[in-house]
């Protein structure tokens, strides 16, 4: 999130013979209330201030565009936009813009609140994981990290 971060990796790595590494740039990640969980779980919330400063504001998309443009053009090899699930819309527009590999975060509290919605039994675990991450897949997400991957692929074995 860094101005000019991709560009000093990818030049450390250059020099140092590591031309071939990939990196993936934290391009657009939003100040969102969706770190929560993990935040509390390794209590890391900040103590002072907040990360607003280096942070993108959620309530719009263009420095979120600019920011995973300027990571394309310093060198990273994905771009990346986080959290997912608020920013589908997000994760369109860059797909559509930039036609680059693209990876979208699914994080803590959009784990939780899937987790915490089953466990009440308001809905199926497995049906409402595979909407969620189609829909990230269909905004354009070419890569998803997410919570729910080692549930997935407990799924994924049993078919």
């Amino acid at each position: 999130m860094a101005k000019g971060q991709v560009h000093a990796i990818r030049a450390a790595l250059d020099k140092n013979g590591y031309s071939r590494t990939k990196i993936l740039g934290y391009s657009a990640k939003f100040a969102s209330s969706f770190y929560g969980p993990f935040r509390n779980a390794c209590a890391s919330a900040p103590r002072f201030a907040n990360r607003s400063s280096y942070q993108l504001d959620y309530q719009g998309s263009r420095k979120a565009l600019q920011e995973i443009a300027d990571d394309i053009k310093e060198g990273a090899d994905t771009v990346m936009v986080k959290p997912a699930l608020a920013y589908l819309d997000v994760i369109r527009e860059a797909k559509e813009k930039f036609a680059f590999p693209l990876a979208a975060y699914n994080v803590s509290a959009e784990y939780v609140l899937v987790k915490l919605g089953a466990r009440e039994g308001l809905f199926s675990e497995r049906k409402m994981v595979s909407e969620i991450i189609s829909s990230i897949k269909r905004a354009g997400a070419d890569y998803i990290i997410t919570y729910h991957a080692k549930d997935i692929a407990k799924w994924l074995k049993e078919n």
